[in-house]
């Protein structure tokens, strides 16, 4: 096997009741730009602490449009506190980020990372304040041996993201209404705080802007892959949980992407 191989992490769930099988798991790939300082949501800071914690759900609604294949994507907070960052200005387009983590009584850590907020266009709506690097879209081959993601072949446009309450997606866990709202279009903020609640998700259509990667050329079977904080910026309770996969077959066939 090629390429740097990937550990899979989490377990695998099959979800069958009539449908045809597909599995749902999460691994982890150490990047080479990650947090500045030691997460303190991985030793025994964690205790005192209300720690974020990042998932994906796997790619849902897809549809083609000519050789571009659309998701909806599902970006979940899942951890003890809310993941939040705060910006601030450092260029015409752009702002540093720092976290902020929570005690579990009065306080909080503000810890600096490698991340940015960027000024993000977008066709038909104009500028947004986005996080760089949030998300990302990939297609992986499957390794013959084992069954788990090999190689990177394809990645989709979509790497810029809000980080909002949207949608509360786990009821009883979190605030029962929105504490973070959507992504300033003031393109003459100095600061500017983005996150997302416990309990809640940021959520974009498939039919949204860059919510595709191009699938053209492909035959086989690959995995799909949406991969929250591809970069390990951001300081989580759980790093092994960041990405949702589903196996697909390639092309699709009668205009439909079916499993394999």
């Amino acid at each position: 096997m090629s390429g740097r191989k990937l550990t899979l992490i989490a377990g695998v769930s099959l979800l069958i009741l009539g449908a045809a099988a597909a599995i749902a798991a999460a691994y982890y790939v150490p990047p080479a730009d990650g947090p500045e300082v030691p997460n303190p949501c991985g030793d025994e800071r964690a205790r005192e602490l209300k720690c974020p914690d990042l998932k994906m759900a796997k790619p849902s609604g897809l549809y083609l449009t000519g050789s571009r294949l659309h998701a909806t994507s599902n970006l979940k907070s899942r951890g003890k506190g809310p993941l939040e960052i705060r910006g601030k200005r450092t260029g015409k387009r752009t702002m540093r980020v720092n976290q902020v983590i929570y005690k579990l009584g009065r306080g909080k850590l503000r810890l600096p990372t490698n991340g940015h907020l960027v000024l993000y266009y977008v066709p038909g709506q104009g500028p947004y304040w986005k996080f760089h690097h949030a998300a990302s879209f990939e297609l992986r081959t499957v390794d013959p041996e084992d069954g788990d993601p090999d190689e990177l072949v394809r990645v989709g446009p979509k790497i810029n993201y809000c980080l909002r309450d949207l949608t509360h997606t786990k009821h009883g866990k979190g605030p029962n209404h929105r504490v973070y709202p959507g992504c300033s279009q003031n393109p003459h903020e100095k600061h500017r705080t983005l996150g997302t609640s416990v309990g809640w998700s940021d959520i974009y259509p498939a039919s949204y802007d860059k919510q595709w990667i191009s699938v053209s050329g492909l035959h086989g079977c690959f995995w799909f892959i949406h991969r929250a904080d591809p970069e390990n910026y951001l300081y989580e309770s759980d790093e092994l949980n960041n990405a949702g996969m589903r196996k697909i077959q390639l092309p699709p066939t009668g205009g439909r992407v079916h499993s394999c």
